[in-house]
């Protein structure tokens, strides 16, 4: 076990009283109804037949004091509206008041659009990565955009506008530079709560940093990274300061730093998985070095997480609301194994893909993962994704956890370690009374292994792109092959294009540099 401390490490004794101490304020009948009307206009719901998990995060967010004082002045708001409305429209004058966020309830429900925050996490390293294959058939169906991407093409691979990888994560950012100017503004009535917005501004910024990174940068190497072309470090909701792009070691060091500074502002656990805690942040930052090849402080974070939250599913015992072998979806969401929810629709290439079927073939018939994650070849019968849909799960999960810390440890020479904890997580994978712990004789042997489980349990999780271009930067030789309409398309390591292009309207508005091709 890694034992080394890192700043902001917590104790045992935080742990006890996180798990000792739960408190949630009284409902309020008339105030909760009118919450979820309110949020049912604003954040619709994405599919007829996730009503009930609509229905479940509404009643969870409303049920904080902070959004009872909320709904209370949306009321009153809405009362005074009514009031005016006999009055001439042209008549009216705005009031600033009404939309200007002047409340920490009012930050903190710009960092609650779970639909706007939580579900549009990027999907082109999906698209990207080689865990999939199309039919020319299925290829030739997909919008121009989508089948660049998927060929690899230098130029023209997401939609202008604001609905694409890029747009998304800087409209996050923009909310939580909105939380970080107003809230220093407003004095803390209940500290904890005005700690928890500044926190989760400063995480959803870090993540989303973090994320840009990974597919508009190349990848992380320290001898180069101070001069390799980053992103816009956008650090104010002010649209009239000029983009910029920084380097990929100053864009490195902001993501790093606005999820460290998180850290002691963030709860233990949330109030629900759509909101960040320190168990999240400590995920993202063992994501993070794990890209950034910094594999010691990868383990030290990931085992951080797995001091707070270290629950695995065992995949032979089902778990009421949570776990059914016996559903379509048999993962529900916010099951106990997901520290942070967040991801993305199935993009249709994905969806009408084809597992890689090498890959299908490296699961044991005795491993649960066949049959739980795979009704069939195709992609759209994958049934194994922690959103308990058809969408896809990119959020932070123990078994995430347990895999970096896993990997850092063989890295060390600790092959016994970095074992335990493969076998633990491949113990609640298997049928009982079929599993045989794995053995290696040495380290390298056991970190292939590893990296081999890594792919099979974190199928689908948008880690694989990243996977291949930090593996690649250390020999790895991973060349991506795609053939379709009778052509063949091949990425070889450390190509430009494994930075993708950054959206040529936004090239053209801002004037910032283009990617190398």
């Amino acid at each position: 076990m890694l034992s080394k401390k890192i700043n902001n490490r917590i104790t045992k004794a935080e742990v006890t009283v996180a798990q000792k101490s739960s408190s949630s304020a009284p409902e309020n009948g008339l105030y909760i109804v009118f919450g979820r009307l309110f949020l049912l206009l604003f954040f619709p719901q994405k599919k007829v037949n996730r009503k009930h998990e609509h229905r479940e995060i509404c009643n969870s967010l409303l049920t904080s004091n902070s959004y009872t004082m909320l709904i209370k002045k949306l009321i009153l708001i809405a009362l005074l509206l009514s009031q005016m409305s006999c009055k001439k429209f042209l008549d009216t004058k705005s009031n600033q008041t009404l939309t200007t966020p002047s409340t920490v309830a009012d930050l903190q429900m710009l960092l609650d659009t779970w639909y706007s925050i939580n579900q549009r996490d990027a999907n082109s390293p999906l698209i990207s990565a080689d865990e999939y294959y199309l039919t020319t058939e299925d290829w030739l169906t997909l919008e121009e955009y989508e089948r660049n991407t998927f060929t690899w093409q230098p130029a023209n691979l997401f939609v202008p506008g604001t609905g694409n990888d890029w747009a998304n994560n800087y409209n996050i950012i923009y909310n939580a530079n909105t939380v970080l100017q107003e809230i220093e503004k407003i004095k803390p009535v209940k500290q904890a709560e005005w700690n928890n917005a500044k926190g989760h501004a400063l995480f959803l910024r870090g993540k989303s940093f973090f994320q840009l990174l990974t597919i508009f940068s190349p990848a992380y190497d320290e001898a180069t990274a101070a001069n390799d072309l980053g992103i816009c470090l956008r650090l104010s909701p002010d649209f009239n300061i000029p983009s910029v792009r920084s380097t990929v070691k100053q864009s490195f060091d902001q993501a790093i730093n606005d999820l460290q500074q998180s850290i002691p502002l963030l709860p233990l656990k949330p109030i629900h998985p759509l909101r960040p805690s320190k168990a999240a942040a400590y995920g993202y930052l063992a994501r993070a070095y794990l890209y950034m090849r910094q594999y010691e402080k990868a383990g030290l974070y990931a085992d951080s997480a797995l001091a707070i939250q270290n629950t695995l599913i065992d995949y032979n015992s089902p778990v009421p609301g949570y776990f059914d072998p016996n559903t379509d979806f048999p993962f529900s969401r916010f099951n106990p194994e997901v520290i942070y929810s967040c991801g993305t629709g199935s993009p249709s290439s994905v969806y009408y893909g084809y597992t890689d079927t090498v890959l299908i073939k490296s699961y044991d018939e005795n491993d649960w993962r066949r049959t739980l994650y795979f009704a069939g070849p195709q992609i759209g019968s994958f049934k194994g994704s922690y959103e308990g849909t058809e969408d896809l799960f990119d959020g932070i999960a123990a078994d995430e956890c347990f895999l970096i810390r896993a990997e850092s440890l063989a890295r060390a020479n600790k092959k016994e370690e970095a074992l335990n904890d493969l076998n633990h997580l491949l113990l609640n994978r298997y049928k009982s009374g079929t599993f045989s712990p794995v053995t290696a004789i040495t380290a390298t042997e056991a970190l292939n292994i590893i990296l081999m489980e890594r792919r099979k349990e974190l199928f689908l999780r948008g880690l694989r792109w990243q996977d291949i271009k930090r593996l690649n930067k250390e020999g790895a030789n991973i060349t991506l092959k795609r053939t379709v309409n009778s052509k063949e398309y091949s990425l070889p390591p450390n190509d430009f294009r494994y930075a993708l292009p950054i959206p040529e309207d936004v090239i053209k508005i801002t004037g910032i540099p283009q990617n190398p091709r």
